[in-house]
């Protein structure tokens, strides 16, 4: 009988439980991000906050108390020289468990345990633009919920796919030369863009038209989306149709 046994023993024995907890706690600290089962991430949670809270005081005391749970020098210096600076004013909650699909197998509940202070895929509050979806050719009509903000259009500055005749590639070979962002595309004329194109080793862009590409991007670089959009429809591949 359970009886109020909040502990969840993970199906090991009490030393293998804590060898597992203190290899998975060095893990996390050393690697700031790690995969395993559910089950496992809600124990190490638990386990690993309170040797964090325990580095934001930096003495012997402390160092060799986490030492005695984690059995690991370079994860102890990590977490008191690193890891400490960065949630020194954070009051707690330093983890963050996102479920993932069940593991192929045995179709056990898997997910991501991170340090929250060391993500480096999007930052608190920000807000990830739609995606643009471009209406056909010849359209009567323009869909209003496709048109880029201001906002939106700063989110994608060093997009310059969305100038019309521009593809990935190009794209790339305009990024390698410098010309990352719409004020840069801008300031270039069609002589100067098709230079750039022409250096580029391998590169097979004589077919490019860049006589609008520059315009396309002052339109996209003032915010004047819905300007810029309607000339795309009617260009063609970048040129225009007479």
């Amino acid at each position: 009988m359970r009886h109020g046994d909040k502990v969840n023993n993970l199906g090991r024995t009490s030393a293998h439980r804590k060898a597992l907890m203190s290899n998975l706690a060095s893990q996390l600290i050393d690697h700031k991000r790690i995969v395993t089962t559910l089950a496992k991430a809600k124990s190490l949670r638990v386990y690993v906050e309170p040797l964090i809270t325990k580095s934001k005081n930096d003495t012997t005391h402390n160092r060799r108390t986490v030492f005695a749970y984690l059995q690991n020098k370079e994860s102890v210096k990590e977490l008191f020289d690193v890891i400490s600076n960065k949630v020194a004013d954070r009051p707690g909650g330093y983890t963050r468990i996102i479920k993932l699909a069940p593991r192929r197998g045995d179709a056990a509940e898997m997910s991501m345990i991170e340090l929250v202070d060391f993500n480096t895929i999007y930052k608190p509050g920000e807000k990830v633009a739609a995606k643009k979806t471009r209406r056909s050719r010849g359209a009567s009509k323009k869909d209003s919920s496709t048109t880029p903000t201001v906002e939106a259009a700063v989110e994608t500055s060093n997009d310059l796919t969305k100038i019309e005749g521009i593809g990935p590639k190009i794209a790339e070979a305009l990024n390698n030369a410098g010309v990352i962002t719409f004020a840069d595309l801008a300031a270039k004329n069609a002589e100067e863009i098709k230079a750039i194109l022409d250096a580029v080793e391998g590169g097979s862009f004589n077919a490019a038209d860049s006589t609008t590409w520059s315009k396309q991007a002052q339109l996209a670089a003032d915010g004047n989306w819905d300007e810029l959009n309607k000339w795309q429809d009617e260009l063609k591949g970048g040129k225009e149709v007479n």
